[in-house]
């Protein structure tokens, strides 16, 4: 979390998203809990914190909770009576926080945008849940969807995956564990300055403080999801170090005010030499989460009209 850049001469976030940087974390210090705290009782805080920028936005024509063997979805879509298109989107928050609710703005900006159906999952969470189980969940939703769309209305040759930060990550790892089974790929993968691999880069050094994720916190998420450090080496838990040959096409989202921005130009350069369609697009003075401030920030709402272009390209709609 930042400790506030406003005043600073050399802060170099976007004026609108440095409002929602700051309002995020005067949020977490109004509702904080205490040092020592569970994990139940920092998710509900994270929860809270987020409520006001998942409200508002597209209304969409059809909205439905299910169940995937006791993993939750939700299901957006824009408009009810036609066979559409689907992403599978993967909530951030490293592995342990966060959920479909604090992203459900997001999901339902993803299909008014680009008028295609999102699926989101509510994936085990760490330290409870350690790798590979959110992991699995996330490939075995991509073959849910593939054995419901014809009774949810879904085009089972236009899916898609995508996610922000570790849902980025986790998108990524599904591809690549359902070319290791021989399962069927997605068409298009969406990446939201994700968390590629527990790099120390120099964007580690020129924004670990003051510009949403920090160094630290990164690095106990990456603890929090391994049962220990040799795990992170395995490319299924940092996808940067995996063969990318044969992965679907790709958009990433890079933020330019990120601790993340390094790796993520750098898995994006691995993409293009593994022969991956990529388009990667760094937004200037965007921090790592910036898109959930599309209620104020005009450089949110640009990236998802970039991105829902893109979208429509790759499934024809």
């Amino acid at each position: 979390m930042s400790k506030g850049l406003s005043a600073m001469q050399d802060d170099m976030a976007d004026p609108d998203i440095r409002r929602f940087v700051d309002a995020i974390n005067a949020s977490y210090v109004e509702h904080g809990a205490p040092a020592g705290a569970s994990m139940s009782a920092r998710r509900a805080v994270a929860e809270r914190v987020r409520r006001p920028w998942r409200e508002g936005g597209p209304i969409m024509a059809e909205s439905h909770e299910m169940d995937m063997g006791g993993v939750r979805l939700r299901l957006h879509r824009p408009v009810a009576d036609a066979t559409l298109p689907v992403m599978l989107y993967i909530h951030g928050g490293g592995w342990t926080l966060f959920s479909i609710d604090t992203h459900d703005r997001l999901m339902r900006e993803y299909a008014a945008r680009a008028g295609i159906a999102v699926l989101g999952i509510d994936y085990s969470l760490s330290p409870e849940s350690k790798f590979p189980v959110a992991l699995e969940e996330c490939a075995a939703a991509l073959d849910w969807i593939e054995a419901q769309a014809d009774a949810l209305n879904l085009d089972a040759t236009r899916v898609l995956i995508g996610g922000d930060s570790a849902g980025a990550n986790l998108s990524v790892a599904a591809c690549l564990l359902q070319r290791q089974c021989g399962r069927p790929l997605p068409a298009a993968m969406l990446l939201n300055y994700g968390a590629f691999a527990p790099e120390c880069t120099p964007s580690y050094a020129r924004f670990g403080t003051d510009y949403s994720l920090e160094a630290d916190e990164m690095d106990a998420f990456w603890a929090a999801y391994v049962d220990g450090p040799e795990q992170l080496a395995d490319p299924l838990v940092a996808p940067l170090r995996a063969d990318l040959t044969g992965l679907p096409a790709a958009f990433l989202a890079i933020a330019e005010c990120d601790i993340l921005a390094d790796c993520n130009d750098a898995f994006a350069r691995k993409l293009e030499a593994a022969g991956v369609p990529t388009r990667a697009v760094t937004y200037q003075g965007a921090t790592h989460s910036f898109l959930e401030a599309v209620s104020i920030a005009p450089l949110a709402g640009r990236a998802l009209d970039e991105q829902a272009a893109w979208i429509r390209d790759i499934v024809g709609a």
